[in-house]
């Protein structure tokens, strides 16, 4: 498989990205292949629909799987990513933009708020 210039890159900017920008990347990914699922359900396109929500779960896995359990915040977030989770897995198998709609606000609000957590403490 031939591999493009592009995708060599975007290798390379993942693996030497420290922790908060590779955090940054994840939640990029997820809001990009949600809005696409979004658009998927606005189509009727059931197969896009769910291949992206598919994704964003994914990457919401990734963003649990993260998460250090010593600090108190990080039972939080878990809770948080589990109800993202299953409103995605309600927006999938209703094809309910709403549900997904909700999930796409709550991954701006916490992008957001990791951005101005990095830009304070200066990561």
């Amino acid at each position: 498989m031939l591999i493009s210039p592009y995708d060599k890159y975007k290798e390379a900017q993942t693996q030497t990205a420290n922790s908060s920008k590779l955090l940054l990347m994840l939640y990029d990914g997820a809001i990009r292949f949600l809005k696409l699922g979004i658009e998927g359900i606005e189509q009727g396109n059931i197969e896009k629909a769910n291949n992206n929500l598919i994704k964003t779960q994914a990457i919401i896995n990734e963003l649990v799987a993260s998460l250090n359990l010593e600090y108190p915040i990080a039972h939080n977030l878990a809770q948080i990513y589990e109800y993202m989770i299953y409103q995605l897995i309600q927006a999938n198998i209703k094809k309910d933009k709403q549900c997904a709609e909700e999930v796409l606000t709550h991954l701006i609000d916490m992008k957001e708020a990791w951005i101005e957590a990095s830009r304070v403490s200066g990561m």
